[in-house]
Parts: structure tokens; C-alpha cells; sequence
């Protein structure tokens, strides 16, 4: 049964199409809020790969949880038990995963600059790991209205 039959406005349920395992990848989007503390990324090691296997996606699931790790583990540290935010999407044959912790914004240029060469320095792990899956990563601050660092992985298909 179609989800438009249960609203009495529609007359005629239309069909819904087959759906196909691409499909279904597409559908993937996962979003949840942990505590900024390591013990956060076993969390969101569980429900991504949970949340991969019913999409079809275990192939990512290795990178991935390696990848969650080492945000959750390097934002914990810079933002003193601070909520982050985890985001986990799979669109246009790609997936990507966005974690966004509170860290404070420097007023100093230069305690700006040293503290991202040390987040970026902390991550090496990440790099490589990403790298030799042929994705790209990156880290910058979040777009008002929100505040804190925007730390992404998108990893192709």
C-alpha cells in the first residue's frame, strides 16, 4: 500500500514503483548527537554499521568506522565533553560523514591557524586511511547560524 492512499484527500493511490539496492543506498541518511568523550565513537560505530548493512553498504563499513573514530576521538579532545553532532549520508554515489563538535572560536589569526594544523596533524590516520579509498577529507568552521568545526569524510562509490 501505497503511503498517499492513508490521506483521505487522494482518490487514486498511485504505484510505487520497484525499488532497486541503489535505491535504497540513496536512502541512507543518519544523523544522531553523542557526547564529546572517546567513548562516543563506539556509539556511532554501531549505528553506522547498522545502518550500513540495511542499506546495502557494508562495503564501507572498515573506512567508516575508522574514519568515525578518529573525528569523534580528535573533537572530543578540542571540545571538553561538548555534544557532537554526527551526520552520515549516501547521495550521488557517494558517502559522506560529518561530524560537528562546539569547539570555540579563536579571536587570535594565528591560534586559529595552529590549532587546524593540529587538528589536521592529530588525523593522520584519517588521511591515509581516506586517501588510499580515493576520498577526500576536510575540517572548517561551521556556517552561522551555527558555531563550532565542521570535520567531513566523502568517500565514492
Amino acid at each position: 500500500m501505497s503511503h498517499a492512499a492513508l490521506c483521505p484527500a487522494t482518490a487514486h493511490p498511485t504505484a510505487t514503483p520497484a525499488r532497486t539496492t541503489y535505491d535504497k543506498a540513496d536512502d541512507l541518511a543518519l544523523s544522531l548527537t553523542v557526547r564529546g568523550e572517546p567513548r562516543s565513537a563506539g556509539i556511532v560505530r554501531t549505528a553506522i554499521g547498522a545502518a550500513l548493512h540495511a542499506h546495502h553498504l557494508d562495503r564501507y563499513g572498515p573506512v567508516t568506522a575508522l574514519a568515525a573514530t578518529e573525528l569523534i576521538a580528535v573533537a572530543s579532545r578540542l571540545t571538553c565533553d561538548a555534544d557532537l553532532y554526527v551526520s552520515l549520508r549516501h547521495r550521488d554515489e557517494a558517502l559522506r560523514l560529518i561530524v560537528w563538535d562546539q569547539h570555540p572560536p579563536h579571536t587570535d589569526p594565528d591560534a586559529a591557524s595552529l590549532c587546524f594544523v593540529r587538528r589536521r596533524r592529530a588525523l593522520w590516520l584519517l588521511t591515509e586511511a581516506v586517501e588510499d579509498w580515493g576520498g577526500e577529507w576536510g575540517a572548517c568552521d561551521a556556517l552561522p547560524p551555527h558555531r563550532g568545526v565542521k570535520s567531513w569524510v566523502k568517500l565514492p562509490r
